[in-house]
């Protein structure tokens, strides 16, 4: 644990340590700030492989984030790039239709550019590694877990933080990184439309007899997107994918029910003999999905970030990425603030930040949730214009080239530290 500057008093008090908060008190540390990285379960808790099981699809503009941190170096290695997509309508069979989308990466590079993958898969546990041993690494950033905060008391000066421990943390402002799920947005009295989508995504690797090349398949299926994300090769050579099989859930439950046997059948069912043989590995874990965005992601003294923002369908793999952008974007304004010697839990500094962020969340929201109603159906006019729209796209390059950009993350008012740039 890293030695307090002050024993009370920090610029900026991040709640929850996931990949969001984490990652943002780093980049706050690393800019000068002196942040506080709070949260209730012992950090090394979350570097396990039996933590979440999940993996997260990092986009070109988010690893130039963990570059420029100083810790992609050592998340490389465990890194599958993502050199292709394809995207094709599938029914209950598990088939997947004849007309496809397919994005290739090369798409993306401009002219006399060179091309760069459209993202990497790699296992939360590794990201989450690598960003704490940064943090131990970073002399302004305190990590204070496992503690957990009782009361957070924010006036027009100051936010008081009061732990469980009994230690009382004076910032000038409180992020909240705490997930959808977390207390502080409802205790401060901000709203969020909120939904289930009545279904549960099953997260499991798959061991396959061939390749994948890099590339990554998403079939829709009536319950919901399946999708084939790959991954680095194990130990041992044996082919590998993460796979996000969405449901809806009371099959999902009946799924995750099954004896080893059934359930790999209607895996395999669903998975298809593309990649030759495959099967399950390890552990499965199950997620129920929702939507959730804030009415507004500043308050006095307090900012949002992450999914406790805005939390939505992975349909699109978007959601860590956006609140990478969000972190960004929040680091910069807070930084740009101080050097100028402004206050960076004033209002005026949050509104540029909630400002600078709502537009392109806002339209990430609405598209996956329209993306995951308009897919997830067995409705035979709707399945014919899937087809025919996924097919038509693929016949026009500028429209590729438009979704693959949008994929990356490489479009609209970016951040500075995901330009490629320094605070």
């Amino acid at each position: 644990m890293n030695k307090p500057l002050d024993n009370h008093s920090f610029d900026l008090a991040v709640i929850g340590a996931g990949l969001s908060g984490s990652v943002l008190a780093l980049a706050a540390g690393q800019g000068g700030l002196r942040t506080a990285l709070i949260d209730r379960a012992r950090l090394d808790s979350m570097t396990e492989a039996g933590f979440d099981g999940r993996t997260t699809a990092v986009t070109s503009t988010s690893q130039r984030l963990f570059e420029a941190l100083g810790v992609w170096n050592e998340i490389a290695p465990e890194a599958e790039p993502i050199l292709d997509i394809r995207i094709s309508d599938a029914g209950h069979d598990g088939k997947a239709s004849p007309l496809f989308l397919h994005f290739d990466h090369r798409e993306a590079a401009a002219e006399g550019e060179t091309a760069v993958p459209m993202g990497w898969i790699v296992e939360n546990r590794v990201l989450r590694a690598a960003v704490l041993r940064g943090l131990a690494a970073c002399p302004p950033v305190e990590l204070i877990a496992p503690d957990e905060v009782v009361d957070l008391d924010r006036d027009l000066h100051r936010a008081l933080v009061t732990l469980k421990s009994g230690r009382v943390l004076k910032a000038c402002l409180a992020a909240s990184a705490e997930g959808r799920a977390g207390s502080t947005r409802e205790d401060a009295g901000i709203g969020a439309r909120a939904w289930s989508y009545n279904q549960t995504a099953i997260v499991l690797v798959a061991r396959h007899e061939k390749p994948h090349r890099g590339v990554a398949q998403e079939k829709f299926l009536p319950g919901g997107p399946f999708a084939v994300l790959p991954m680095r090769d194990s130990a041992e050579g044996e082919h590998r994918s993460s796979i996000v099989w969405t449901e809806r859930t009371p099959l999902a439950q009946r799924l995750l029910a099954l004896d080893p046997g059934r359930f790999q059948a209607e895996f395999a069912r669903r998975f298809g003999d593309f990649l030759g043989a495959v099967d399950t590995i390890g552990p499965r874990w199950s997620y129920p999905l929702s939507l959730v965005h804030a009415d507004r992601y500043i308050d006095r003294r307090l900012v949002l970030v992450g999914d406790a923002a805005h939390g939505i369908h992975p349909i699109a793999g978007q959601g860590y990425n956006l609140g990478v952008r969000d972190i960004a974007a929040l680091v910069e304004v807070l930084i740009d603030a101080k050097r100028l010697g402004l206050d960076i839990g004033a209002g005026d500094t949050l509104e540029r930040y909630a400002q600078w962020r709502r537009a392109d969340n806002f339209t990430m929201v609405a598209a996956t949730d329209l993306l995951n109603r308009f897919f997830s159906n067995d409705i035979k006019p709707l399945r014919l214009l899937r087809d025919i729209g996924l097919a038509g796209v693929n016949r026009v390059p500028s429209l590729r080239r438009f979704f693959v950009r949008h994929a990356m993350g490489r479009v609209g008012d970016l951040p500075r530290l995901i330009r490629g740039g320094r605070l």
